[in-house]
């Protein structure tokens, strides 16, 4: 199937590792543009962008920042600078809250760890995806991707400064596509679930992240990937708005 992304130019969040990584080699196998979008990682971003290269598609290593709005300008600008524009963006980047404190309990965990995950995880993606829908909306074409996480429908204890932000999510992408796709610009969420990649997780927590899969099994990063390029592709021709869940219905243990 040509998936029609020759050429494109695409921004990928979060792209010097796991599962951004599998995204940004996906896109330039499909003769994409690509720029692999990383925050303090510059050395994987660059091993990204070469392994994307030899998959059949250029690239390019950007950074950006995500709680900072003037990181997200310089790296949309970035991206223009090295290929002209951005058709897709996936918004996969995820500053990750630091873990409750032995002990705590919902009404003691601090506001800050709150404001910061908000700034980063749902601030950041909602303004990337501004700087980038103007030049989408005007080419009658364009594709956004917001990764999240089944944890917004499951809940877990503790998680609220990471699922809140990622729900947000949720209803941006929904807000977005009744603003964009009568202009061309579909805009979707693909929640992963419990993807194991470069961390190393002990052999029982794995058994137990399979077992809560119907499929008996965890996604891998790849095809997690192959859902992402398909939503942002020309394949895809109207689906919008969508919460598409790619963990083998994984349910959250508690």
């Amino acid at each position: 199937m040509d998936l029609g992304l020759q050429g494109r130019r695409v921004l990928v969040t979060g792209a010097s590792g796991h599962i951004g990584r599998e995204v940004a080699i996906a896109f330039a196998a499909e003769g994409a543009r690509v720029a692999v979008g990383y925050h303090r990682d510059e050395a994987g971003a660059k091993a990204v962008a070469a392994d994307a290269e030899r998959a059949g598609g250029d690239a390019v290593a950007v950074r950006v920042d995500l709680a900072d709005e003037s990181s997200v300008t310089a790296a949309v600008t970035a991206a223009h600078d090295a290929f002209g524009g951005v058709d897709v963006l996936v918004n996969n980047a995820v500053a990750w809250p630091p873990f409750p404190a032995p002990g705590e309990r919902f009404e003691t965990a601090p506001a800050q760890r709150m404001r910061d995950s908000l700034t980063a995880n749902l601030l950041g993606p909602y303004l990337l995806s501004q700087s980038v829908a103007g030049g989408m909306r005007a080419r009658g074409w364009g594709r956004i991707v917001h990764v999240s996480t089944g944890l917004v429908v499951d809940g877990r204890p503790g998680s609220a400064p990471y699922t809140t932000p990622k729900s947000g999510l949720h209803g941006l992408a929904r807000t977005m596509s009744r603003e964009l796709a009568a202009d061309g610009v579909l805009t979707n969420v693909v929640m992963a679930g419990f993807v194991p990649g470069e961390r190393q997780f002990p052999d029982e927590a794995l058994r137990a992240a399979a077992s809560a899969a119907a499929t008996g099994r965890v996604s891998t990063a790849d095809e997690i990937a192959r859902v992402v390029v398909f939503l942002c592709s020309s394949a895809n021709g109207n689906v919008t708005g969508e919460l598409v869940r790619a963990d083998g219905h994984f349910l959250t243990p508690a």
